[in-house]
């Protein structure tokens, strides 16, 4: 499984370089938050970890662009491969607004954790130069990641990610 999903890293990777209006590499901090419930208890774990990726902006108009996305994202003993499609509404000089659907695919998870995770992305980029910008953004995970028949349980990643990007 993980084979495969390293070749579709790739591929992606190979598609959006080739067909790409403009591309970009991005990497910064991401603060991650696993919210797990069991048998109504609630407890919630933050970690801090990093992430590297890819971008491009598809421009559909002016002020309207679509921002497909390839990350690695690496948290303590969880590593995924996220992938975003995010609308991006420039809404002033320089100043995008970023929104979606990421579909996330964790790369180590064991029998009890669903390894598909998809997630609603809501965030803001800014352009400092042509280049360089800088990005804030916050995942909310919406899957749940526990498999465990006839458990009443639930675990969830979010997180809330910073950093800078290159644009070539």
């Amino acid at each position: 499984m993980k084979k495969i999903m390293l070749a579709a890293f790739f591929a992606v990777i190979t598609i959006v370089s080739v067909s790409a209006q403009n591309f970009g590499v991005k990497a910064g901090v991401d603060f991650a938050t696993a919210k797990a419930k069991f048998e109504g208890l609630t407890v919630s774990e933050n970690e801090t970890g990093f992430y590297i990726g890819i971008f491009t902006n598809i421009e559909i108009s002016d002020s309207f662009s679509i921002r497909p996305e390839v990350n690695y994202v690496s948290i303590e003993e969880l590593d995924q491969i996220r992938v975003p499609v995010l609308a991006a509404i420039n809404v002033a000089d320089s100043f995008t607004l970023l929104a979606g659907p990421s579909l996330g695919f964790l790369l180590d998870s064991d029998d009890e954790i669903n390894s598909f995770n998809f997630g609603i992305d809501l965030g803001a980029a800014y352009d400092i130069t042509d280049n360089f910008l800088i990005e804030a953004r916050y995942n909310l995970g919406v899957s749940d990641l526990v498999d465990m028949d006839g458990m009443d349980a639930s675990l969830k990643l979010s997180g809330f990610q910073v950093g800078v990007g290159y644009k070539f």
